[in-house]
């Protein structure tokens, strides 16, 4: 099956001709297809599950460079130290303390409003070990800062990058995440044992 890529016009991307063949020879060495459609919105926060593997870096951050996306993710401050922090924060990389939870929130908000486009990828579990619950920092940062989620999945049982449904939080979590949950019980971890939702 051939890929399928549909991205609005309002989302922001770069031309990075290098970059993209990089992204696309990675996809493919692997035998990775993308299944991609990213609504015209030109603010996102993209959650990605599952995260059970550093390989679900390596084949997440692939597909953003193959589809030429501009996108943010925050990582723990520690893996920006030394000869790969630079490299991490021209990919996009952005560092920050896990302990500084709410910060973060209120942070991420005002850069949101400061800016005219910005799409951030967070990783709901916070870890690749596994949790009983999501972290929620995602949604709190998206209903501050009045921008939507969209659900992006990395299955490894059909070897795919994939976006699902598009929600903006209402409060709910429990009517909000129905759907997103409906959506990653098709989407087949690396390490399923470590792959947890609620």
């Amino acid at each position: 099956m051939s890929d399928v890529i549909e991205i609005g016009a309002s989302v922001p991307r770069h031309r990075r001709p290098l970059l993209r063949i990089a992204g696309r020879c990675v996809l493919r060495a692997g035998g990775w297809r993308l299944q991609v459609r990213i609504p015209d919105q030109p603010k996102l926060i993209v959650i990605a599950a599952p995260h059970t593997s550093n390989w679900d870096f390596v084949f997440g951050l692939a597909a953003v460079l193959a589809l030429e996306l501009e996108l943010h993710w925050f990582g723990k401050h520690t893996i920006f130290k030394g000869p790969w922090g630079r490299m991490f924060r021209a990919l996009g990389g952005i560092a920050i303390d896990r302990g500084a939870a709410g910060g973060v929130v209120r942070q991420t908000a005002r850069t949101f409003g400061e800016c005219e486009q910005l799409v951030i990828g967070l990783a709901p579990e916070g870890t690749r070990t596994r949790v009983a619950r999501w972290k929620r920092g995602f949604y709190h940062m998206a209903s501050e800062a009045g921008v939507p989620v969209l659900v992006a999945g990395i299955d490894y049982r059909e070897k795919r990058v994939l976006t699902g449904p598009m929600f903006k939080p209402s409060g709910d979590w429990d009517a909000d995440m129905a759907p997103v949950f409906a959506f990653y019980r098709g989407v087949a971890a690396k390490r399923p044992e470590n792959f947890a939702m609620g």
